[in-house]
């Protein structure tokens, strides 16, 4: 950080962040650790761990063997000191999750569909009815079914009530914390990368129909993807044929698709897409919903693919989770904002 720019809040907030992120990896440390991890005199420690402790945020569990002085106080971080909520809006059900700050999941939930008319009033009571009942929610990350611009989404088909609106602004003002707000495939790919423990800065695209058209979450060594205006991803529009983009070629006139991948036209559309993905960014792996594929049919899509790149250069199809995957990185994002937090 530029100390010319810095000021005394987003000091404390770094401060805080570094406290926080090296308790809860080390799960414990004394004040003179910390002052030498963190580079951050020991006074500044000193009183920083004192006001967290009487904030009930770190506890102290005892005392270091004496090296000849006065016996060091060793701290841990209380991991129930704040809790997320994690909260994906589909067309069927709205899914949840509430975790601690350690990434532990306390509580799976499901409710009612949001993304109907009035869907903003039924997603704001869902939600204070969550925080009702868990009141130490310090931070949420929403995921939506469409592109989404520093919080505000401005791409969501079929879902007009919540075209070019600010949910994070308007979720911020409501609820008087921190909120992100993020793209359905943009979060399951970072939930892929951090749920399989890539160590390595891998470029992956994570490929999915769902309930509301396909999309793709790209990462290119480590970072996610979202484009210089935030529409990275809509593999809907890239053309195919002659007069078909993916998503009509998937389609083939039929106006939708559902269930497993296997008919020869869905498979050719999908391998041009993944010779078109490895011509351009070379990936790694391109990962499918395990709901929408199987062994037999990632099998038929590396040879389909192969007739239009050289195979050498294709990379691993994978199946996974895209429901957990997508809980993960809504959680990850989550836990940034938590770990960012200045209590009052």
């Amino acid at each position: 950080m530029n100390k010319l720019l810095a000021t005394p809040k987003s000091m404390k907030k770094v401060i805080l962040r570094g406290i926080r992120t090296t308790l809860l990896k080390v799960g414990s440390a004394t004040k003179v650790e910390l002052s030498d991890t963190l580079g951050i005199s020991f006074p500044t420690i000193s009183k920083f761990l004192a006001q967290m402790e009487k904030d009930g945020e770190i506890m102290l569990i005892g005392l270091d063997d004496s090296s000849g002085g006065r016996r060091a106080k060793r701290y841990t971080y209380n991991p129930e000191h704040m809790l997320g909520l994690a909260i994906f809006l589909e067309r069927t059900e709205t899914n949840y999750t509430i975790f601690n700050c350690a990434g532990e999941v306390k509580e799976h939930g499901k409710a009612p569909s949001v993304l109907i008319d009035d869907g903003l009033h039924l997603l704001t009571a869902c939600i204070e009815n969550i925080i009702s009942s868990n009141p130490k929610i310090s931070s949420i990350a929403i995921g939506v079914p469409g592109s989404v611009e520093n919080g505000r989404i401005f791409y969501i088909p079929g879902y007009e009530q919540f075209q070019n609106f600010d949910v994070k602004g308007y979720y911020e003002d409501h609820f008087s914390i921190p909120v992100v707000v993020e793209n359905d495939m943009n979060a399951a790919v970072l939930g892929y990368h951090n749920n399989i423990g890539i160590k390595d800065k891998q470029s992956l695209v994570y490929l999915y129909s769902g309930q509301n058209g396909p999309g793709a979450g790209i990462m290119i060594n480590g970072d996610v993807v979202r484009g210089s205006t935030f529409f990275s991803g809509e593999v809907s529009f890239v053309p195919q044929y002659n007069d078909q983009n993916f998503r009509q070629a998937l389609e083939n006139g039929s106006g939708s698709r559902k269930g497993t991948l296997r008919e020869d036209n869905e498979i050719d559309a999908i391998s041009r897409l993944v010779a078109a993905f490895t011509a351009i960014i070379n990936p790694h792996t391109i990962i499918f919903c395990h709901d929408e594929v199987e062994k037999a049919i990632l099998d038929k899509i590396k040879i389909c693919s192969s007739k239009y790149i050289p195979s050498e250069h294709l990379p691993s199809l994978a199946m996974s989770d895209w429901k957990q995957d997508y809980l993960i990185g809504l959680q990850s994002l989550c836990l940034d904002l938590m770990l960012d937090g200045i209590n009052n």
